[in-house]
């Protein structure tokens, strides 16, 4: 049923040691680059380990969570047609035997892990490991059992805080800092993977920073080859002084020593929040931003991997009170300089709602400073609007566009809004290939905002070789796109 797979540290390390000694100067002795290591040596590594895991084992618990599922009703089915099969058996009896009875809820049960924060009871977890759970069951490594509530979730970070009460002697982790982490460093995981508790795995860390993965709203996970399997989610990633640097959130399944860790640090501030509010306030900007790709950056005269584009302001919303445009690329963020989405949202997140902060911004290939008050992010972002289908053609581009009558703007939401709809395009041409659709609004050209058909045929004449600069509505938001001319 289980495959079983020992991890012999002898010869990983034995391996190390070698590559280490090979890339030792020429001018080393020959038996300083052939020597290896003591047993003494190894004896105490393995004693590192074996530490860590009595210490840290006590604050490892296993989350066992239930939750209640209403079957879906039976097909109801037509009655048997009069004849002899049914005189035969009398005439209720097909009504009684397809007759549904009571529907009894059945339970869907789940595992996962958690590390013990404080000796109050509190316990940070994945939010998934107890999302949508009925009953929460923790048991503690000394095999004690209790109930416990949930006090708080976020499901941006899938981070989650939950608590038992009347529980003596718990002996909480101690959170490392995440942010002194260094690739190559031990990784040790503790969990609960499949059923098994208290599994020790060891490995190292492979990477930091990883975002873009598509597990979380806002991603800056730990990656690690430590083993990490259904049932470890929500325990502790370890580092060699037993301090916790993450919390273990995923794996990609179709790979091989591939797991993910959410950073302590960014726990510390979610976890903070939730014992104390049960909810998490983060900070926003009431922007739309999107990557800067090689055209937008030579467009908009930045680099392309420094800032990020805003495609939208939210009306009313803190950057566009605070004095921000779109075509704006931010920078900076009190001083921290801005490398993507992911890491400017984070950012951004992490200021108190309220407070303000000062912005680098690159516009029209100038940089200017501006300070604006960060607001609260709604609970649910605000969404602005939707876009769909005497045309003008932009030939060498692939694609045809029509002014936007009454019906059109009431259709997509647009009645305060000016633009042009992309009413036909080349499968073939510039435009689809650069990601252009039908029904896309062109608010812009060139940064030039276009009223109608005339005066974006106007704008297009005016395109330079550097290609088609697009501010583009869809799906109740804009992005900028760079269409370039079909060479002939």
């Amino acid at each position: 049923m289980f495959t079983c797979r020992r991890r012999s540290v002898w010869p990983g390390l034995v391996s190390v040691l070698a590559i280490a000694a090979l890339a030792a100067p020429a001018t080393s002795p020959p038996q300083a680059w052939a020597a290896k290591p003591s047993v003494e040596t190894l004896q105490a590594i393995q004693e590192a380990f074996v530490e860590v895991a009595d210490r840290v084992k006590p604050s490892v618990v296993n989350i066992n969570t239930t939750q209640k599922v209403r079957p879906p009703r039976r097909p109801q089915l037509d009655p048997l047609p009069r004849g002899p099969l049914r005189d035969f058996f009398g005439e209720d009896f097909f009504e009684r035997f397809f007759r549904e009875g009571p529907r009894r809820d059945l339970e869907r049960r789940s595992l996962g892990s958690g590390v013990i924060i404080d000796q109050q009871g509190f316990i940070l977890t994945n939010n998934h490991v107890i999302e949508r759970a009925d009953e929460i069951q923790v048991t503690l490594s000394d095999k004690r059992t209790f109930k416990a509530k949930v006090v708080g979730s976020d499901p941006k970070t899938d981070l989650a805080v939950i608590r038992v009460e009347k529980a003596t002697g718990l002996v909480p982790a101690r959170l490392g800092d995440s942010d002194r982490i260094r690739i190559g460093e031990w990784a040790i995981a503790i969990g609960n993977p499949f059923g098994l508790s208290q599994t020790v795995t060891v490995g190292v860390i492979s990477a930091t920073g990883r975002s873009n993965v598509g597990i979380t709203a806002y991603e800056d996970f730990i990656q690690t080859d430590a083993s990490i399997n259904p049932g470890n989610s929500g325990g502790p990633l370890l580092n060699i002084r037993g301090e916790v640097m993450g919390i273990n959130t995923a794996i990609v399944a179709a790979g091989q020593g591939i797991g993910f860790a959410i950073p302590i640090n960014m726990a510390k501030g979610i976890k903070d929040m939730l014992i104390a509010q049960g909810r998490v306030v983060r900070g926003w900007l009431g922007v739309q931003i999107q990557s800067l790709t090689e055209d937008l950056a030579t467009q908009f005269g930045a680099k392309q991997d420094e800032g990020v584009l805003i495609a939208n302001l939210l009306k009313d919303g803190p950057a566009e009170k605070g004095g921000l445009k779109e075509g704006d690329v931010i920078l900076e963020v009190d001083g921290a300089k801005v490398t993507g989405v992911s890491q400017l949202q984070r950012l951004v997140a992490a200021v108190p709602p309220g407070k303000q902060v000062n912005l680098r911004v690159r516009r029209e290939g100038r940089d200017l400073f501006l300070t604006l008050a960060v607001g609260e992010m709604p609970t649910e972002e605000p969404v602005v609007a939707a876009a769909a289908p005497e045309e003008q053609g932009a030939a060498p581009y692939g694609f045809k566009v029509q002014d936007l009558t009454p019906e059109l703007r009431e259709q997509f939401g647009l009645k305060e809004t000016d633009g042009v709809v992309v009413s036909e395009l080349d499968p073939e041409g510039p435009a689809a290939r650069t990601g252009l659709r039908p029904g896309d609004v062109i608010l812009e050209v060139g940064r030039q905002k276009v009223k109608n058909s005339r005066e974006f045929a106007a704008a297009v004449r005016r395109a330079k070789e550097k290609g088609l600069l697009l501010r583009v509505w869809r799906d109740g938001g804009s992005q900028f796109v760079v269409v370039h001319p079909e060479k002939g």
